[in-house]
């Protein structure tokens, strides 16, 4: 596999490398010993799958206590994946990265815990895999809103739409507000 750093350090585009022929492809997409010489990720003990529609934002979300170190990649379609560090001791507290993760590129997108994390879908629909180093936790789960301008994302927004959002995301805290990490 191949790790580039994107402009936040600790946030990590990963290309898997693919064998192909007439009869299809294949990759591995996780290999322990891999990725904690390469990545700071702990033990993965949850795996999430969530399919969506075109035009659909989740995000921009985080757990302030159990926070989740994310491996993220799509199956199906594709998806614009961001990371915002939310470390107030970081030199990049507030700022984003993003790539375009797609079935076809076969990325996959390390967003370590600290960060908070949303997907926009740019395909007709896509399918999100990621692992996860700690449980789900609703209690602690937070969210900041995708579009603070404080944050300055450039989501590939499709022209003439807004995202479709859930209620938690239509009414995330600007970063000023949120809770955030030491």
């Amino acid at each position: 596999m191949k790790y580039k750093h994107l402009s936040l350090p600790d946030v990590i585009l990963i290309e898997p490398e693919v064998f192909g022929d007439h009869r299809g492809f294949f990759m591995e997409t996780f290999r322990e010993e891999e990725f904690k010489q390469h990545l700071s990720c702990g033990s993965f003990v949850q795996d999430n799958h969530s399919k969506s529609g075109q035009g659909i934002l989740r995000g921009l979300h985080y757990q302030i206590q159990l926070p989740q170190g994310k491996l993220v990649r799509v199956i199906s379609g594709e998806v614009f994946d961001v990371a915002v560090d939310l470390r107030k001791s970081s030199p990049f507290f507030g700022k984003w990265s993003g790539a375009v993760l797609s079935a076809e590129n076969k990325l996959m997108l390390w967003v370590p815990p600290g960060f908070a994390h949303g997907f926009y879908v740019i395909s007709r629909e896509a399918e999100f895999v990621y692992k996860c180093t700690d449980y789900y936790a609703p209690e602690h789960e937070r969210c900041v809103l995708w579009n603070d301008s404080s944050i300055g994302i450039d989501w590939p927004i499709i022209p003439g739409t807004s995202p479709v959002l859930s209620a938690k995301d239509e009414n995330g805290l600007r970063l000023k507000d949120a809770e955030v990490f030491a």
